[in-house]
């Protein structure tokens, strides 16, 4: 009889029924917690470098159709990167003269996708994917700091802030924080999306910057003692970290003010590194309700080291009445060649259900197209996403 509680409480734990389950535990954590019956199965999609996507309004309908077809039901689109946007803006075009990214002109790519999508019952999210930043490799975005020098983030000795070759404006800057909820507020304002979300770039900042006078006075005031050289200081990352959730906080309210109705969401990377590294302190988020849906990126290549953390994410960082908004990030494919296994896809969605949490998004939407068959059996064939 313990074997056969066992294997149902395993079978319970896997297919996350549409109805609400009981909690089943084993002698570690949650198996599995009430499942919702719109729990995401979503994707990521990216610029144009990276996809087709954007070609042509036909061939957004056409991915969107291969994407429902599997069981897609939501899909976070690249609106914001490297200085650009993929909607019609007015903010970009007053700052820096380019309403919308080049290679899209004389189209609006986000109403298309919303268009296409509507029929098949997709939920469409505006990705604002770079975030504070501004431009990769001195490529395009720059421009903004050449209109805005007063924008520009600042490491201790003064240099601008260039990390992994993409440059930074000043996070803690309230006209930079202001610049950056124009842009959301035009897509909510606009466009019939259901939400927006941000990265590990919205609100995040490397923790190597923070030294603009503003903010280094802000801080000396409050400590009577000026920021520490060592950037990882403790105290030093939990006073800019809490700086972006108090930013955060404000944007949430304004969103909602705005369109009670849009759901935000936020796309940040493994807790506590995200912290110390980017000063995304995201669990303190969900605490606080100051976001409505997170997917975090959990890209693991084996599936030891994605257990290694979607078990703390899932068991301490993530309280049991939040995991039903919680929707890990998972990695299929990159340009560097990489190509996720089907049996690896397979075991992450498992180890998410053992864990209670009822979805996931993946990045990218050619990596789902990769694996059309699995997808289907993965989320058609079980309508709540089981994998056989």
């Amino acid at each position: 009889m313990k074997t056969s509680s066992l294997i149902v409480a395993s079978l319970l734990a896997l297919t996350c029924p549409r109805a609400t389950i009981a909690t089943v535990t084993n002698q570690h954590a949650p198996l599995a917690a009430a499942c919702v019956a719109d729990a995401v199965r979503g994707v990521w999609i990216p610029t144009p470098n990276h996809t087709d996507f954007f070609a042509s309004k036909e061939t957004i309908a056409s991915h969107l159709k291969e994407l429902s077809e599997v069981g897609i039901n939501t899909v976070y689109v690249a609106m914001w990167n490297q200085g650009r946007t993929f909607y019609k803006s007015k903010v970009l075009q007053d700052l820096i003269g380019v309403e919308i990214d080049e290679r899209m002109a004389g189209r609006d790519p986000l109403q298309e996708v919303i268009a296409a999508a509507k029929p098949l019952n997709i939920k469409v999210y505006a990705w604002f994917e770079f975030g504070f930043a501004t431009d990769y490799n001195n490529g395009k975005g720059r421009e903004i700091l050449e209109k805005k020098p007063q924008w520009a983030a600042l490491k201790h000795d003064g240099s601008q802030l260039i990390n992994n070759k993409i440059r930074w404006m000043d996070a803690f800057n309230p006209e930079v924080q202001s610049f950056m909820t124009s842009l959301l507020l035009e897509v909510v304002n606009g466009y019939d999306v259901a939400g927006v979300q941000g990265d590990d770039r919205l609100p995040a900042f490397p923790s190597v910057g923070g030294y603009n006078l503003a903010t280094q006075a802000k801080y000396t005031k409050q400590f009577n003692k000026p920021p520490p050289a060592n950037h990882k200081d403790p105290q030093w990352i939990q006073w800019r970290a809490d700086q972006l959730t108090d930013f955060m906080a404000g944007l949430y309210l304004t969103l909602k003010k705005t369109k009670p109705s849009t759901t935000v969401s936020m796309a940040p990377s493994v807790w506590p590194w995200v912290r110390d590294e980017f000063l995304q302190d995201w669990p303190t988020w969900l605490k606080r309700g100051i976001v409505d849906q997170v997917t975090p990126q959990l890209y693991r290549k084996d599936i030891a080291a994605y257990e290694r953390v979607i078990q703390p994410m899932a068991r301490d960082q993530v309280s049991a009445d939040k995991r039903n908004v919680v929707f890990p990030g998972l990695l299929l494919r990159l340009s560097d060649g990489y190509r996720v296994s089907e049996a690896l896809i397979e075991d992450m969605v498992k180890a998410n259900r053992r864990e209670g949490i009822c979805g996931e998004v993946y990045f990218f939407n050619e990596g789902v197209r990769d694996n059309l068959a699995l997808f289907k059996r993965l989320y058609k064939s079980n309508q709540t996403g089981m994998a056989n």
